[in-house]
């Protein structure tokens, strides 16, 4: 039985299976849970490791038919645990109201929106392990005072221990993507919540650097803030930390809700 992978999903089918298992043993168990939602297992390159393991209660996400098909046929330990949904929509309380981590070979169209979706959920997905196109990867983990350093960056790095693990060559793909790939580790850290608004947090982070070659006084005049006059105004937002967007969110706070 064949999957053929479809362009329009994203589809790049694993086809080096000590790299799947690579991912897999990559998953900490970090905070206590034993749920797994893999998103997108396509013929369950992953899967089957994720299956092997007796501590992991693995459910996955698949929106593909061809893909469910196969995986009811192979994989009959999933019985019950394959959910034809898409997890850019999901309600995760219609999967589980516990906490659990989410893993996965990415599809590389929608990878960005899945860890946007977990920033909204960060409070019942303690872990995330998962391959992503090595840019968005590299993104994610990336410090402040560099050009790869952005809203992802932050706003993860918030809540998470990001790190980078390994790269992954194109050729272990079938079909190949025209890029490589690279495999991180998310790990929810000690903050429960931030110590400032956090809607106006994200909205800050994403309007400075909506304009990242200008300073944060430009980025922010699109909020309309009254009151400018602070050195962290005259920095770029590739130059902040956490804790100075937090800091930059205290100062405007009043301005913008006073």
């Amino acid at each position: 039985m064949k999957v053929r992978a479809k362009k329009h999903l994203g589809q790049h089918f694993l086809i080096d299976l000590s790299i799947a298992e690579r991912i897999a043993e990559s998953l900490t168990l970090h905070g206590g849970y034993n749920k797994i939602l893999e998103v997108g297992p396509g013929t369950g390159a992953l899967t089957q490791f994720l299956l092997k393991n007796p501590g992991f209660e693995t459910t996955v996400a698949e929106v593909d038919t061809e893909s469910i098909a196969y995986l009811e046929k192979f994989y009959p330990q999933l019985n019950g645990r394959i959910l034809n949904q898409d997890f850019l929509r999901m309600n995760f309380s219609s999967f589980t109201n516990e906490p659990f981590a989410v893993a996965g070979n990415f599809p590389y169209n929608i990878s960005t929106q899945i860890m946007f979706k977990v920033y909204e959920n960060r409070h019942q997905v303690p872990e995330v392990v998962g391959m992503f196109q090595k840019e968005v990867a590299e993104r994610i983990c990336e410090k402040p005072g560099t050009k790869a350093y952005g809203i992802l960056s932050v706003l993860l790095q918030a809540f998470y221990d990001c790190e980078y693990l390994f790269t992954v060559s194109e050729n272990v793909f079938s079909p190949p993507p025209k890029v490589k790939s690279g495999v991180i580790r998310l790990k929810r850290n000690s903050t429960e919540r931030l110590d400032c608004n956090e809607v106006l947090f994200k909205t800050i982070v994403k309007a400075t650097f909506g304009q990242r070659r200008k300073t944060v006084r430009n980025g922010v005049k699109t909020l309309n803030p009254k009151g400018l006059n602070h050195p962290l105004f005259d920095k770029r937002p590739e130059q902040l930390g956490v804790e100075e967007f937090a800091q930059l969110t205290r100062l405007l706070d009043p301005e913008l809700n006073g």
